[in-house]
């Protein structure tokens, strides 16, 4: 056993001690950023001018998609 395991990598594995749980501080992370994405979609929305910049956008797309979808139907 001690061929495949010398006794620095034990020592080393017990002297690491308690993992820094790096992974709930990731999830907290993206939890504080999808609040500030929230709160700037809905200080985008008050703004009168992001409101129409929003609106439009989306018709563009909406009619960029329509115009495909009936180009693929043969409607024109």
């Amino acid at each position: 056993m001690n061929a495949i395991m010398t006794n620095f990598e034990i020592d080393t594995s017990k002297a690491r001690g308690v993992p820094k749980w790096e992974g709930l501080s990731e999830i907290d992370q993206a939890i504080r950023d999808n609040r500030l994405m929230e709160y700037r979609i809905k200080k985008s929305w008050a703004d009168p001018w992001g409101r129409r910049l929003t609106i439009a956008v989306l018709v563009v797309i909406a009619a960029g998609f329509s115009y495909l979808a009936g180009a693929s139907f043969g409607l024109w």
